[in-house]
């Protein structure tokens, strides 16, 4: 069984045809007083280049290269090239914050990062101090926008949309009782917090419900505390690095019931850490992936052979970032923070991976859900 996305992703992604139009009307002053008409456009990712999610962090900086690219080489906007400068998150908030202050020093009129809502919470009052509008592909924590920052916008489906797919699937697979794990972190415990209040909806009985400590490498207190709660279903809500932990040791303690990862924990390794036949059957609630999408395989092919490898989880939501941020900027006439936030409420319409955009009262996508996706081999796919 499977979950169907919201919005037309076949549509969208042929409709992308890998290239974006770049034309507009004339561009005017920075209403501050600065000229915001010419020179570079400067976006600014955060992405995790170390720590235990470093391997996203290529993923995003090259799908959004590879946006960057395709845009200038269609002239940029209005005549200006975009640029790109990448600070490392390492899904740490002191580091995150550190490189959110760097990339203001750069001079960047918007961000196009942001991958752990941990990390991404602190950076947003830096970035709303300087007016940066903040176009967030990958983190999706509520409590990102439950601040109400005007500047804030998120390209992912939120936690509130992912829990309900998980509850969902959960309660469709006949399960009697559910074990949530989480990390402790806002992204995590957002997600296992709002699954928990939809399950008690539908009827499904939570057995158990722990936050573990992310660096670990011995989880044998949640391992235990899992199987005496004779749970038939797990719901892993952390990242990969810790969730192909956890899945090693609850199959060598004997656990034969289903698991279940959320996004955070959709990447190859998860699959090498888990040992690849521990892995087989394990399920994800997920965004589109580059390998998910219909219609997506020249986009893919473009990636690979610009790159020399395969995309991975949040390329696509990075390369739509810098896509959405260009036609923000065409529509606003200037790169000023404020014209361009207004412009953002604005777009209607405009095509991306996930369908066609137009953001929320709220800064979060109107359309746009959650696939589930299933370990088959050395990859995760989509669940049919």
């Amino acid at each position: 069984m499977t979950l169907i996305r919201r919005g037309t992703m076949a549509a969208a992604a042929m409709a992308l045809g890998l290239t974006t139009t770049a034309c507009g009307g004339g561009l005017t002053q920075d209403s501050s007083g600065g000229d915001s008409s010419s020179g570079p456009i400067k976006l600014g990712m955060l992405t995790p280049l170390t720590g235990s999610s470093a391997a996203i962090g290529p993923y995003m900086k090259d799908g959004a290269q590879l946006a960057v690219d395709e845009i200038n080489a269609k002239g940029g906007v209005d005549g200006r090239k975009l640029s790109l400068t990448v600070e490392d998150e390492a899904c740490d908030p002191k580091t995150a914050a550190a490189g959110a202050a760097k990339l203001v020093s750069a001079g960047i009129d918007i961000s196009v990062g942001g991958y752990c809502s941990s990390a991404t919470l602190p950076t947003l009052s830096i970035f709303g101090k300087a007016h940066i509008p903040m176009l967030i592909p990958a983190a999706n924590s509520a409590d990102l926008v439950s601040q109400k920052q005007e500047n804030v916008f998120l390209l992912n489906g939120t936690g509130i949309q992912q829990a309900e797919a998980a509850a969902q699937f959960i309660e469709a697979a006949g399960s009697k009782g559910v074990a949530l794990v989480d990390d402790n972190t806002s992204y995590s415990t957002d997600i296992t917090k709002r699954t928990e209040e939809d399950l008690k909806k539908s009827g499904v009985e939570v057995v158990n419900h722990q936050s573990v400590t992310a660096g670990e490498s011995d989880y044998s207190g949640a391992i235990n505390a899992v199987l005496d709660s004779r749970a038939d279903f797990v719901y892993w809500t952390g990242y990969y690095q810790e969730g192909g932990l956890l899945i090693k040791q609850l199959k060598a303690a004997g656990y034969q019931g289903e698991i279940m990862v959320a996004d955070g924990s959709v990447d190859a390794k998860l699959i090498q850490i888990a040992g690849r036949e521990n892995a087989q059957g394990v399920f994800a609630t997920m965004t589109q992936t580059p390998q998910t999408i219909p219609g997506g395989e020249a986009w893919v092919a473009t990636y690979r052979k610009k790159f020399g490898s395969e995309p991975g989880p949040y390329s696509t939501q990075a390369y739509d970032a810098v896509r959405v941020a260009a036609e923000a900027v065409r529509k606003a006439g200037s790169t000023d923070g404020r014209a361009v936030t207004s412009a953002l409420e604005q777009i209607d319409g405009l095509k991306i991976f996930s369908g066609p955009l137009k953001f929320t009262a709220q800064h979060t996508l109107s359309a746009g859900g959650f696939d589930i996706l299933v370990v088959r081999d050395d990859n995760f796919v989509l669940n049919k």
